[in-house]
């Protein structure tokens, strides 16, 4: 049975202060918890009203009530689990890697989580500004991808200063990215979805490159975040295969 401390604890989650203190999120859904657990994450806590999952140890069966009291959601969805934080893993030289200079979505920061997944960006490096990547809106928004991708939380600038890879950021008036040869391994710097790319760190670029607006009227003036770093990973990876 759920202690009330259990349920204390939990709820503390919501909080990234409590994330960090006892190196832990909260994962909601079926399908999130499954792929979760099915990519190695520690399973510390799990919770359901009802059924169980294929090749999970079965949950502790709680009351839609007793569920709501821990859910970061409006509604409980049924499936409540707690997974350990993973260990960071070193960020590599010789990969593609994105950056993210004060993203504080967490709609955008999930989006970008699951693209990197699929472009095959094994590590994000975030600006210790950016939006938790353990919040509970970015994890559902993941939709289990965090797992596959290690984020690092540090100070932009010193990273772009010892990094020998080279350094690529989306401005507004840079390189057109169609016409720009990108190569295998490099580091792409997304700026936030207010102010762009910060001037501490525009000083470190290597190439400065943009996605041209095709409309020739007066249009949007820029992209969403999450958006731009969709087409430019696919620019990366595509140039692979030319």
């Amino acid at each position: 049975m759920t202690s009330n401390n259990e349920i204390k604890l939990i709820t503390s989650l919501h909080q990234k202060k409590y994330r960090i203190k006892h190196g832990l999120f909260v994962a909601e859904g079926a399908k999130l918890i499954a792929d979760l657990f099915h990519s190695n994450l520690k399973l510390k806590y799990f919770f359901a009203q009802e059924g169980t999952l294929p090749g999970l140890p079965s949950p502790e069966y709680l009351s839609e009530k007793e569920l709501q009291k821990m859910s970061a959601l409006k509604n409980t969805n049924g499936w409540l689990a707690v997974f350990q934080i993973p260990d960071e893993e070193t960020i590599p030289d010789d990969d593609l890697i994105v950056v993210l200079d004060t993203v504080r979505d967490p709609g955008n920061l999930g989006t970008i989580i699951r693209l990197c997944d699929w472009f095959g960006v094994k590590h994000l490096v975030c600006s210790e500004d950016t939006v938790d990547s353990f919040n509970p809106k970015v994890v559902q928004s993941t939709m289990g991808s965090i797992a596959r991708v290690t984020i690092h939380y540090t100070s932009i600038v010193e990273f772009l200063t010892t990094t020998k890879l080279p350094i690529f950021g989306a401005v507004l008036e840079g390189d057109n990215v169609y016409k720009t040869s990108l190569p295998e391994a490099a580091v792409l710097v997304m700026g936030s979805e207010a102010n762009g790319i910060s001037e501490s760190i525009l000083t470190k670029l290597n190439h400065r490159i943009t996605i041209p607006n095709f409309r020739k009227s007066e249009g949007a003036e820029s992209l969403n975040v999450a958006t731009a770093t969709g087409i430019l990973l696919n620019e990366f990876r595509r140039s692979i295969e030319r």
